[in-house]
């Protein structure tokens, strides 16, 4: 229980980020709160039909945006990706590759910011199979890398 005070006393003394910064890692460890809560709880079928929808993982790498997106856009994509993945290190959970590309993706939604979320698993030594979600948005690597490069994409959601 130490432990886990010290890392959110830690957490809530975060020191030279911006006001931008600060609120969007405060906005992630809510959604990752509740991604970790929805993934213990909510059968995955309700789930996926709130993440988004279901496609080919080539059809999800075509379903970017049509135009390019603005260097405002591409900053926020970034620091969306830096939020989740900086709050994962912090909330007194495990706020694994799920949570974490779940976060991602509902802070994208809510910008109106295409992302697509990736399901992709890769054979272990032992033969077994090892699974990962990432997310990516505006051709930018948000969450779940660089470890996604070592996984075949099974299925995305767009």
């Amino acid at each position: 229980m130490r432990y886990r005070f010290r890392i959110v006393s830690k957490f809530l003394r975060l020191g030279r980020i911006g006001r931008r910064q600060r609120g969007l890692l405060f906005e992630a460890a809510l959604w990752l709160a509740l991604a970790r809560a929805s993934v213990l709880v909510v059968p995955f079928r309700h789930l996926a039909r709130r993440i988004g929808h279901v496609a080919a993982p080539i059809d999800g790498m075509a379903a970017g945006p049509s135009a390019s997106p603005s260097p405002t856009e591409i900053e926020l994509v970034r620091d969306i990706g830096w939020a989740v993945t900086r709050a994962a290190r912090y909330v007194p959970f495990k706020a694994v590759c799920l949570p974490q590309a779940l976060a991602a993706k509902m802070m994208l939604r809510r910008r109106n910011l295409p992302g697509v979320l990736y399901f992709g698993a890769a054979r272990q030594a032992t033969g077994g199979l090892e699974a990962h979600a990432w997310v990516m948005a505006a051709g930018i690597e948000v969450t779940g890398y660089p470890e996604a490069h070592s996984f075949t994409p099974i299925t995305c959601f767009v």
